[in-house]
């Protein structure tokens, strides 16, 4: 199959032609072509560096891969980029990785380029490879490089484009090369833009009631009990609503610590030995986050600073 461009339009089939093959795209929602920068992270997998005098080095960072990367040397790219190989130990092989923070439902517009390398020749078969992404929506593009010709033959600008499934969804491209597979197409410059979906849409279509299935739960039972009793309360009614709502003891009582915290945190001193100093300032930072419990922080504050 030649080389085919996926983008999804809405009420219509776009056909793409490139390097003399026809691919048809199947719909998806329209909208303005894909600008906003999303993170490709090493994605002209220049991690890890290829020792000097190699032209290959095992391990690709951040990247799912059983291969390896080429060095700049023998990659040859314009921009002097290591790359990723699709073949090694006489196999084709996969490589993969995900697109943080691409939430589900943006549009996504994937670039790169590709190259045979020089370890194929003009017997040889262009290099074919896929490029797969999850969704039934979106279907995968295969791709061939340039002619081989025992030396590098880059195309710069392959894209595929999707609407993402899923949040950081995964990218994988395959080998799919009959003709000495170990000797696999060479990617690199791997980028990406999307057009993420509007900020609070609707991610799900179950209830955002947690008490909706638990409704035995002695929790979402006291819950439901308050509510129904305020419900019944006038709103002039200051002592209806205490009786369920409460007076506020406790939120009072913490703002006093805080700004007693804030006051005793001015007086210190500036002017004495570093880590006594970061002792006595330690107090307000420590009032504002002492009532944080395991869970509430992927981070625990004990970690953010040196209190």
């Amino acid at each position: 199959m030649g080389d085919t461009v996926l983008r999804t339009h809405r009420a219509r089939l776009l056909a793409v032609t490139l390097g003399g093959a026809i691919a048809l795209a199947t719909p998806v929602p329209a909208g303005a072509e894909d600008t906003e920068p999303a993170v490709v992270v090493n994605g002209t997998f220049s991690s890890p560096t290829v020792p000097d005098g190699q032209s290959f080095a095992k391990g690709v960072d951040n990247w799912d891969s059983p291969g390896a990367l080429a060095s700049a040397a023998r990659a040859e790219h314009r921009n002097g980029y290591q790359a990723a190989s699709l073949g090694w130990n006489g196999k084709g092989i996969a490589i993969s990785t995900k697109l943080p923070g691409i939430r589900r439902g943006a549009t996504v517009t994937l670039t790169w380029d590709d190259n045979p390398d020089k370890c194929v020749g003009t017997s040889n078969a262009k290099r074919a490879y896929s490029v797969t992404v999850a969704g039934d929506a979106n279907t995968p593009g295969a791709f061939t490089s340039n002619a081989p010709n025992s030396k590098a033959n880059w195309f710069y600008g392959r894209s595929y484009s999707f609407t993402a499934a899923e949040d950081a969804p995964k990218v994988t491209f395959a080998s799919t090369d009959a003709d000495s597979p170990g000797c696999g197409a060479l990617i690199t410059n791997v980028a990406a833009k999307q057009t993420a979906p509007p900020l609070g849409s609707p991610q799900s279509t179950g209830s955002s009631d947690p008490c909706k299935d638990k409704p035995d739960d002695p929790g979402c039972k006291t819950s439901a009990d308050n509510k129904d009793k305020i419900d019944k309360c006038p709103p002039s009614n200051r002592d209806c609503l205490a009786e369920v709502a409460g007076t506020g003891e406790k939120e009072h009582a913490g703002i006093d610590k805080e700004t007693q915290a804030v006051e005793n945190f001015n007086k210190v001193p500036r002017d004495q030995e570093p880590n006594a100093a970061a002792n006595d300032l330690c107090a307000l930072p420590n009032a504002l986050t002492g009532s944080v419990k395991p869970g509430d922080a992927v981070v625990p504050p004990s970690q953010w600073w040196f209190c």
